[in-house]
């Protein structure tokens, strides 16, 4: 017996699998109607959904900081961590910020998005008002990435290890 026919014995024919997936729906059900439901669901105005997503494009796995405006003062938070090929969403609201402030290092904390906007940053998680006297504060100055959201209220940053 050949591959073919082991094959075609344990493939169900195109038939049985429509007939497979029609008992998997309720009757009253079409496919047409469940995919509409599911993209009605998608584009909800009431779903929560990420507003401002870095997707890290390199093939390391990174740390990311951000840094924004919250309340008039300039605000750091961090770590994201954020494997090969995966997206995280680091600010979960509306962006009401045109600019925020990226800086990613890798594993090793070498600096893979490095700007020209000095903010501080900690080794652990933070979060830290205030983006003056890093070092007097006990904390360590990084230079941050600024990105223009344009004022969008949605934003999708792709890391791809090279600074803009």
């Amino acid at each position: 017996m050949d591959f073919r026919t082991l094959r075609s014995l344990y493939q169900p024919s195109p038939r049985k699998q429509r007939n497979w997936l029609r008992s998997l729906l309720p009757s009253h059900m079409t496919l047409t109607a469940l995919l509409g439901a599911a993209l009605l669901s998608i584009l909800s105005p009431g779903k929560a959904h990420a507003e401002f997503t870095v997707c890290n494009q390199t093939l390391d796995v990174v740390n990311l900081a951000v840094g924004q405006k919250v309340d008039n003062a300039d605000q750091t938070d961090g770590w994201w961590t954020i494997g090969a090929n995966q997206c995280v969403n680091v600010i979960r609201e509306e962006l009401t910020n045109r600019y925020i402030y990226l800086y990613a290092t890798d594993v090793f904390g070498h600096a893979i998005l490095n700007g020209t906007t000095e903010m501080c940053i900690d080794r652990r998680r933070f979060s830290i008002r205030g983006i003056e006297e890093c070092w007097q504060r006990g904390h360590i100055a990084a230079r941050f990435v600024e990105v223009d959201t344009l004022e969008q209220v949605r934003w999708t940053y792709f890391l791809t290890g090279n600074s803009p």
